[in-house]
């Protein structure tokens, strides 16, 4: 959201945000472009079996390289202290901002929540669980952040630094009407849809799975799995936590001081103090979001060649969400295969040893 004109009375010098923006902008360029493309170009050409999971995954993909894409346009602007591209490539700018954010938080939360009901409740939730359930769900997910985030781009007015400058401003001029009358609504709107039901979707199923994991009839699986859920959890929560959580937070405080609802000019020096490090923080996500690829595609991968040995074996798309059918059966295998073993390596010694009787008794009729 803009940040510019929070209290009139007070005089907070944010000027650090051009400086602070441009550099890790442009590292979150550099960084989710490339990790992205990779992450893209393996989902679409290297699995050759998608599942609900990586449909989720390929969206939240998606949703990071559009507002990668933009980033060198803010770069620009953040250097430069201009915005030369015109008024609608501003407001799209903004709109993309948020679509990431409250796209990639949504799209956590899907993984999340799937991946609870694959370890949790693996044979009631086969039925809702598929690709074509996850399509609509990412459709939903589109539509509701495009609700939020096109709005608050939209309410944007970019214009001039003064009546004599030829620089335009961007990212940094709502007004306080504007907050009062329409932003303060949609960041009510945006951060209970997009930030607290999702924070209390992931940490629950995420502590819901771990209490599956302890109960008695889960010891006998491999210690490797649980090491695998557990480090994916982590990971997971992490993430979400670290990019969203800081900015989220000190974003309804920002907007409480816009409003005037929150008063005092030490409150309003650390709110836009830790409004362009949080943001800064909250970008980064397009960096950290292929970590989630990495943790998870290796149980897909495994998942895909349990498939294809186990004759459609009752959902493997997650490794960890039921006992090792494959390993068993391997197990098995092997096992008749050492006994037939051993049977055929009995049938031969009697052979030899019969043949060896045969050949003593011809003998002994010879002498």
């Amino acid at each position: 959201m803009g940040d510019s004109g929070t209290n009139n009375s007070c005089h907070t010098d944010d000027s650090f945000k051009y400086i602070l923006y441009g550099w890790v902008f442009s590292m979150v360029f550099i960084l989710g472009l490339i990790s992205n493309m990779v992450a893209m170009y393996i989902f679409s050409c290297s699995l050759k079996t998608w599942n609900e999971t990586t449909t989720y995954m390929m969206n939240l993909v998606i949703s990071d390289l559009l507002f990668v894409l933009t980033l060198p346009f803010r770069i620009f602007y953040f250097v430069t202290r201009d915005w030369p591209f015109g008024d609608i490539a501003c407001k799209l700018s903004v709109s993309l901002f948020y679509t990431n954010m409250y796209g990639s938080m949504l799209f956590l939360t899907c993984i999340s929540v799937d991946r609870f009901l694959a370890i949790v409740h693996p044979f009631r939730s086969r039925m809702w669980r598929n690709r074509r359930s996850a399509k609509i769900i990412c459709f939903a997910v589109w539509i509701l952040v495009l609700a939020g985030s096109i709005p608050a781009g939209f309410l944007l007015q970019p214009r001039y630094k003064n009546e004599s400058s030829v620089s335009r401003l961007c990212f940094e001029n709502f007004s306080q009407n504007v907050w009062k009358d329409y932003l303060s609504k949609i960041v009510i709107f945006i951060e209970t849809v997009g930030f607290f039901i999702p924070l209390i979707l992931n940490v629950s199923c995420s502590t819901m799975v771990l209490q599956t994991l302890r109960r008695p009839r889960t010891l006998n699986r491999s210690k490797m799995n649980k090491k695998k859920i557990l480090r994916m959890i982590m990971v997971h929560l992490f993430i979400f936590c670290f990019c969203f959580v800081p900015y989220n937070i000190n974003l309804v405080f920002y907007a409480l001081v816009r409003t005037q609802k929150l008063k005092g000019c030490s409150v309003v020096a650390v709110v836009k103090t830790m409004y362009p490090v949080t943001l800064c923080i909250a970008v980064t996500n397009c960096c950290f979001d292929p970590i989630v690829y990495y943790f998870t595609s290796e149980t897909i991968q495994n998942s895909i060649k349990r498939k294809s040995t186990t004759c459609k074996s009752t959902d493997t798309r997650f490794s960890e969400a039921l006992p090792p059918e494959s390993s068993l059966q391997q197990s098995l295998r092997s096992l008749k295969a050492k006994v037939f073993q051993t049977q055929s390596t009995v049938k031969t010694n009697a052979a030899v040893l019969l043949e060896s009787c045969k050949e003593k008794e011809i003998s002994n009729q010879q002498d």
